[in-house]
């Protein structure tokens, strides 16, 4: 018998927890409604989404009258609304303008859905909210009706990304999904034994961080930056002093050596590859950070490996923005662990981009610009790309 984790109720060798991201917190209170046959489904995503929100409920039944809960729900029918489609479902925009406190999502086939529907007469009297998702879903081992029809987890992370404004925040509960998907695949691939099921598969697609990669790549900005940073326990704040930055669709680049405000730790000089001279006649911070401001458009997103110089960029001033994590689109297109932006140019055999800013930040947007162009390329492939077997490393990479 085969080791269940008690979580997500997947077998131990294909668990998704790991993959799930710290419990979100929503305004919305999202009440799944699961039908008890798909319950049983090992690939079924309502479970996931439950787990992977802070403010949600499970149910499973088919006929729910005289249920508690949901009777006292539907007790407020100006603070509720179902997710289903239908010719009197509202727009998503109109929901926005008075967003339901509680979102009830019934989750099955579409038959199942219907007949649970169908089978409350307490939900007719809910308004519905109906919505095009941004993208065909990603449910390549389940077949869906329809073009337009979405896994479960899929249309939760559309519908409460525009509920509440934060797409790239909901997004994040499509890691589990995809590990999912890609394992179920894999697993096929390789079986040896007949299948104990007729299985349906759809069409190969990239993973969905390359995938929104490429689809954002006309916005998309690479940025690097390089800190003053002491020693911890100095009490004595990071600070930016090296910003570069490219728009990969037009070429155009942006570099501020900025002067540091704080003293100057003895190692940075020394990591930032510039002279004490150089960083001490650097602009000062907040025309640096206003110009790069005017260098940003509306609706442009960054690029970035790690996270740490985002955050400094944030405290000098320049207004959040939304950010993609290109280490993790690597590790996805590497099936691996993807080291440092220098290395991983390497492995996935990036075009070779011209060195156009000094010291170490230049060697880094480099790369991280060489790297984003083959993770975009890859985002808008029709078929599989043969694997890149990762030699084994020997050293540590500074």
């Amino acid at each position: 018998m085969r080791s269940l984790c008690l979580r997500c109720h997947r077998p131990e060798s294909a668990c998704y927890c790991s993959q799930l991201p710290p419990q979100l917190d929503t305004r919305t209170r999202v009440v799944f409604l699961q039908h008890p046959r798909e319950r049983r489904v090992a690939i079924g995503t309502a479970r996931m989404a439950h787990l992977a929100l802070s403010n949600s409920e499970l149910h499973v039944g088919v006929d729910f009258t005289g249920h508690a809960r949901l009777e006292a729900l539907a007790a407020r029918p100006e603070s509720v609304a179902v997710l289903f489609p239908g010719e009197d479902a509202i727009s998503v925009e109109d929901a926005r303008a008075k967003p339901p406190e509680t979102l009830i999502v019934v989750d099955g086939t579409w038959p199942q859905a219907k007949k649970v529907v169908m089978r409350n007469p307490v939900l007719a009297g809910l308004p519905r909210i109906g919505f095009v998702p941004r993208r065909p879903s990603n449910y390549r081992i389940r077949a869906e009706p329809a073009d337009h029809c979405v896994s479960t987890i899929e249309a939760v992370v559309e519908i409460l990304g525009l509920l509440e404004g934060q797409p790239e925040k909901f997004d994040t509960m499509l890691r589990a999904f995809e590990y999912m998907v890609d394992t179920q695949l894999d697993r096929q691939s390789s079986r040896t034994t007949p299948h104990r099921r007729r299985i349906h598969f759809g069409p190969w697609r990239p993973p969905l961080e390359l995938r929104t990669l490429a689809e954002r790549f006309q916005n998309l900005v690479v940025f690097y930056g390089e800190a003053n940073a002491h020693p911890t326990g100095t009490d004595i704040p990071s600070e930016l002093v090296h910003v570069v930055a490219s728009r990969l669709a037009t070429g155009e680049r942006f570099e501020a050596v900025i002067a540091p405000e704080q003293p100057l730790a003895r190692s940075t000089p020394l990591h930032v590859e510039l002279s004490e001279e150089a960083l001490h006649a650097g602009e000062p911070r907040a025309r640096a950070m206003a110009r790069f401001e005017a260098f940003l458009r509306p609706d442009d997103e960054l690029a970035v490996w790690t996270t740490f110089a985002l955050d400094l960029l944030w405290e000098g001033g320049v207004a959040r923005r939304t950010a993609r994590n290109v280490r993790l689109a690597t590790a996805r297109a590497l099936e691996g662990k993807a080291g440092g932006v220098e290395h991983a140019m390497e492995l996935l055999g990036g075009p070779d981009v011209p060195l156009w800013a000094p010291g170490r930040a230049g060697v880094r947007i480099r790369a991280l610009e060489s790297v984003v162009r083959v993770l975009v390329e890859r985002g808008l492939a029709l078929e599989p790309m043969k694997r890149v077997k990762q030699p084994a490393r020997t050293g540590t990479e500074g």
